[in-house]
């Protein structure tokens, strides 16, 4: 008989988890701290500064699943996956269809009438509707089960070489756009249709990213010369980032994944090179981690908040700001909206995983992703 060979464990990466916590704040803030009248420049400036963190996720997703492919065995990746993302998914889900059901109008519900068991099926296969940020979900469902392939070209140098078209791809064609606005005058079969739209051009718009993070995953060396050349990824974040404002101010054309290339490839450098002193600095680590740690978490029951506090408040999604000192007041109001949302997201998350806990409930992330 043969001896089972037992591959070691890779080190975890602190650099990663560190940045998963950053990305997990910046989605969280690109859903809540949104200001500027739509067209106008600080709309403009404050979508670019604050939104596109999916970019980051994406990235570190794909970063972090090169990182682990050398114990990848399709079916027992495929099974933690439904047990450590679909299934929080589906139970996270629940507030959001019992919103969508009691106040259809008011949560924006385009399935509104249809069958209830087929507006269920509809809101968990398309993630959009039901909670806002999940559209990634579905998205993300496609690559893992596209995983396989992934490594197959890998392995047969294939795959990164496919970067520059995939690059170009992100560059030119922007992630379609969604509300429940725009498809209200279709009906239900079309309106699904949208939305599955959505998701899939989702999909290829971050290919890009995903396959990048696995590139620098597998040459981490590399990365080095990410910190070294930190000046003109500066410099091409910036450029990036003001054509794309303009580009929306004047078109209404909406990329912001552009500048986030040149952002995450700045940020992993820095993250890097000054790994060690991240990790002396304790608190500041330990917070991060935390944030790491709760990020599915966060990501699944943020949006409930965000609509609470909007609700409660009577605040729009995006505050209008006119001049100087409107901004600074819609900014400060976006500000308590941020701190609120990322407070009672953590605050839930921790009561619900301490009560799983309390239950003998081994895998916690079962049930809140965390």
């Amino acid at each position: 008989m043969e001896e089972q060979v037992i591959k070691p464990k890779k080190e975890i990466l602190n650099y990663i988890n560190v940045f998963r916590g950053l990305a997990i704040l910046l989605i969280v803030a690109g859903h809540t701290m949104q200001i500027g009248n739509k067209g106008s420049l600080i709309n403009g400036i404050s979508f670019e500064v604050f939104a596109g963190g999916t970019a980051l996720f994406i990235f570190i997703s794909g970063f972090l699943f090169q990182h682990l492919s050398y114990k990848f065995e399709y079916k027992n990746y495929m099974s933690k996956k439904w047990k450590n993302v679909i299934i929080p998914y589906m139970i996270t889900a629940i507030p959001g269809i019992i919103l969508c059901f009691t106040l259809p109008v008011l949560y924006g519900n385009p399935f509104d009438g249809l069958n209830p068991f087929v507006q269920i099926g509809v809101f968990l296969t398309v993630g959009r509707v039901h909670n806002v940020p999940v559209w990634f979900i579905p998205m993300i469902v496609i690559f893992f089960i596209l995983s396989r392939l992934l490594l197959y070209l890998e392995s047969k140098n294939l795959l990164y070489k496919l970067l520059p078209i995939l690059f170009l791809i992100t560059i030119f064609i922007p992630r379609l756009d969604i509300e429940p606005e725009y498809v209200a005058n279709l009906d239900y079969f079309h309106k699904y249709l949208e939305y599955v739209k959505y998701v899939l051009s989702g999909f290829v718009h971050f290919l890009s990213m995903y396959i990048f993070g696995m590139y620098l995953s597998k040459y981490k060396e590399k990365i080095d010369i990410l910190y070294n050349k930190r000046l003109l990824l500066l410099c091409l974040m910036i450029i990036t980032a003001c054509c794309d404002v303009y580009i929306n101010c004047k078109y209404s054309i909406v990329n912001g994944t552009v500048s986030k290339i040149f952002l995450t490839m700045l940020v992993l450098g820095y993250l890097k090179h000054y790994d060690e002193q991240i990790k002396s600095c304790e608190k500041l680590n330990n917070l991060l981690d935390v944030a790491a740690k709760y990020s599915f978490g966060l990501f699944f029951v943020h949006w409930y908040f965000v609509f609470a506090f909007n609700r409660l408040f009577n605040m729009p999604k995006v505050v209008a700001a006119d001049g100087i000192l409107q901004c600074l007041q819609a900014l400060c109001m976006v500000s308590v909206r941020y701190l609120f949302v990322i407070s009672c997201s953590f605050f839930v998350l921790f009561i619900l995983k301490f009560i799983l806990q309390k239950l003998n409930v081994k895998n916690t992330r079962m049930f809140t992703g965390v």
